[in-house]
């Protein structure tokens, strides 16, 4: 059996560099990829710095980016980078921005390590160990009802089809609005995931689940003592159509707002 640990000294490295980067670089030419979507040229350094790195430390595992796509045989282990999670925060000059490594086994995320390089806090996980941030171990909130809940939600959709997703994103917005604390949108799934797992947001919601954005914040999450599902309550994975996630008390009442129910729990298929 593998010990994912072993593998954090050298995700660790490639965090380390990729954070060396943002932090030295301004975002330069931005590249469209889309409608109001764009990368910079931070993130198409970061990535190429990190795949180089892990391509000679682990040589055996593939490698996928948000920008260049994958390499290696993506069945097995797999890392998934995000170089900058949170592009438009960084071109504007906001610190909430995050590099986000991850490692995939068959679909499941056994490891993760995310930086915020202007913020100074960096968080990680591997599979059985638990969470940390900067050496010291965390753990989600105590939250027992969504009244006391700060629900971090991602960011609302842009490009193709975005008017049909935008309907319901705004509808369950709406629904938490009624029933939370608070609802923040960071613009950063590492960010979200990581506060989860430390306990500074007590639920997070994103409609969308792109294994760079998510495959080391879930992991991370998870060892914090987060359950994270998919938005009908099927456990998590790549193939999951969002990511949700929460401490036991508060995810039947997340996963009833989300199927569209304001007054009962749901009961999710499996958590």
């Amino acid at each position: 059996m593998t010990e994912y640990a072993d593998f954090l000294p050298v995700a660790h490295q490639a965090v380390d560099l990729a954070s060396r980067i943002m932090r030295s670089m301004q975002p330069g030419v931005l590249t469209a990829k889309g409608d109001r979507d764009m990368a910079s040229e931070a993130d198409f350094a970061i990535e190429e710095q990190v795949r180089a790195f892990l391509a000679e430390e682990t040589p055996d595992i593939a490698f996928l980016g948000e920008e260049n796509g994958s390499s290696g045989d993506t069945d097995g282990l797999m890392w998934a980078l995000d170089p900058v999670d949170g592009t438009v925060n960084f071109i504007h000059g906001s610190p909430l921005c995050a590099v986000s490594l991850g490692l995939v086994n068959e679909k499941q995320s056994v490891l993760g390590v995310i930086e915020l390089p202007f913020l100074g806090s960096r968080y990680s996980a591997a599979e059985g160990h638990g969470a940390e941030s900067d050496g010291q171990r965390i753990s989600v909130s105590g939250a027992r009802d969504v009244s006391e809940a700060v629900v971090a939600i991602g960011d609302y959709a842009v490009g193709a089809g975005a008017e049909e997703k935008n309907e319901f994103r705004f509808a369950l917005t709406h629904r938490l609005a009624a029933r939370v604390q608070r609802i923040r949108m960071h613009g950063s799934a590492a960010i979200d995931l990581a506060w989860l797992a430390a306990g500074k947001v007590d639920a997070v919601v994103m409609l969308a689940n792109k294994p760079w954005d998510t495959s080391a914040g879930v992991v991370i999450a998870r060892e914090a003592g987060a359950l994270t599902v998919d938005r009908d309550g099927a456990p998590h994975s790549l193939d999951a159509r969002a990511t949700v996630a929460a401490n036991s008390h508060i995810l039947p009442s997340i996963l009833a707002l989300i199927a569209g129910d304001n007054s009962s729990e749901y009961k999710p298929q499996t958590i």
